[in-house]
């Protein structure tokens, strides 16, 4: 009769030993063997025991969670068990964040008194603009976001009593209102406009563009527009939350040390920093841009396919299928395009898809548009300059992020984060003088 374990026989010693094999709610996803077992594996009573070697973590399940899952295999996303396309179809990016965060849908009061509570705090202390003035004009956005949210941990030195669930859910707050302010007024600094107020009348993402644009050649354009507004939310609500990447890691680390919510959520923003994360769909444009026209797309394909240029946008870390993000955000790109300027760019990025998708180099690797594809475009044609790209990213990101900092501490196995290492240094060596080097 099979037994839910693992047999494995030590070849130095000839020794067998047996692992219970846990599981998820999907066994074909979710099947583990504690790491620690593995510590009692040993040559003798001095050995230190058998350690896993996991460079990246890509096959190491680090934590427990019931927040979001992915099928990589066959494209699919849900958040809490919802599917992301009737997510995004059907919710507010705050409905979206009260799901991720406390696990079910709210009805209508509850909806409606978590938005009210989450817009009257959108307001900053009146210092964080002397702090973002000491921000050089052509500062980095993101940077500058990063920065900000960091020194905001001064401003808030309660933060840290992490371990009182009320304080944590209402600095969790005070973070989701504050980050289309600061990102807001990130921009505004940049482009040497004044900071913009919140109003408290307007949506979420209503008021991050009318406090990004109030006053711009873009102005009342796009912070009135619905559908504009709309297609604004739904990236939010698409960039949520994704599981253990890079930065939800980061912020689940940071957090795992009792810091301040604010440094984590700093650290978790530096991580999707990177071009290898949040700053994909910058790299994805600028790919676009260097292609330049629909006919130079053939001599492209062939540079990539010789290694000589990196197909920017496609593929992705999970997904072995097109990314359900992606087939979204494609059809919102007409929608935008429609209210904007016309964009070569969208001619590209369309004819590049469809050779991409039926070339036999791509398809035997599984090369399929990521959410980083289409979404530079949209951001682009609603007129943010490209270092903003990973701002918004980040705003849409921090519902996941404190999601993920709120279950960590109803987890019963949380420790301190501290991997191993496999030493490859030196043995004890003996001290030269510096006259003798």
């Amino acid at each position: 009769m099979a037994k839910d374990t693992l047999t494995i026989t030590d070849n130095r010693t000839g020794k067998t030993y047996e692992f219970p094999i846990e599981y998820g709610t999907y066994p074909k996803y979710g099947a583990t063997v504690s790491a620690l077992d593995f510590r009692t594996i040993k040559v003798d009573d001095d050995d230190f025991g058998l350690l896993t070697y996991d460079p990246g973590l890509t096959n190491t399940a680090s934590v427990k969670s019931a927040i979001t899952f992915i099928d990589g295999e066959e494209g699919i996303l849900r958040y809490r068990g919802y599917p992301i396309e009737e997510v995004a179809e059907n919710a507010s990016y705050l409905e979206t964040a009260h799901l991720l965060m406390f696990g079910e849908l709210p009805d209508a009061d509850q909806l409606a008194e978590w938005r009210q509570s989450i817009l009257r705090q959108q307001f900053v202390h009146e210092y964080v603009k002397k702090f973002i003035d000491g921000f050089r004009y052509d500062s980095d956005a993101m940077g500058m976001f990063v920065g900000t949210f960091g020194a905001l941990s001064t401003f808030y030195p309660q933060a840290v009593k992490v371990l009182d669930e009320k304080n944590r859910i209402a600095m969790a707050k005070e973070i989701i209102a504050m980050a289309p302010t600061l990102a807001s007024w990130a921009y505004r600094h940049s482009t040497g406009l004044p900071y913009v107020y919140p109003e408290e009348s307007f949506s979420y993402a209503q008021n991050f563009l009318y406090m990004t644009f109030k006053q711009t050649a873009h102005g009342r354009g796009f912070y009135e527009n619905e559908k504009l507004v709309r297609v604004l939310e739904q990236l939010l609500i698409l960039h949520a939350d994704h599981e253990q990447n890079c930065s939800t890691t980061t912020m689940r680390t940071i957090g795992s040390s009792h810091a301040s919510p604010f440094v984590a959520i700093a650290g978790a923003a530096a991580a999707l920093h990177g071009q290898l994360h949040g700053g994909a769909n910058q790299a994805a444009l600028g790919m676009l841009e260097r292609i330049g026209s629909v006919e130079a797309i053939p001599a492209f394909i062939e540079r990539v396919k010789n290694k000589q240029e990196r197909l920017m946008g496609f593929g992705h870390r999970v997904y072995k299928h097109y990314d359900p993000r992606a087939r979204i955000i494609k059809k919102m790109t007409d929608t935008v395009l429609r209210e904007t300027e016309p964009d070569p760019m969208l001619d590209i990025a369309q004819e590049l898809e469809r050779i991409a998708l039926n070339d036999d180099y791509f398809i035997e690797r599984k090369l399929y548009p990521n959410v980083d594809f289409y979404s530079g475009i949209i951001y682009k044609a609603m007129g943010f300059p490209q270092d903003m790209f990973t701002v918004l990213f980040a705003i849409g990101r921090i519902s996941g992020w404190l999601a993920h900092w709120l279950e960590m501490f109803h987890d019963d196995d949380r420790k301190i984060v501290r991997p191993r290492q496999q030493y490859t240094g030196y043995d004890v060596r003996k001290w030269v003088p510096i006259e003798e080097r």
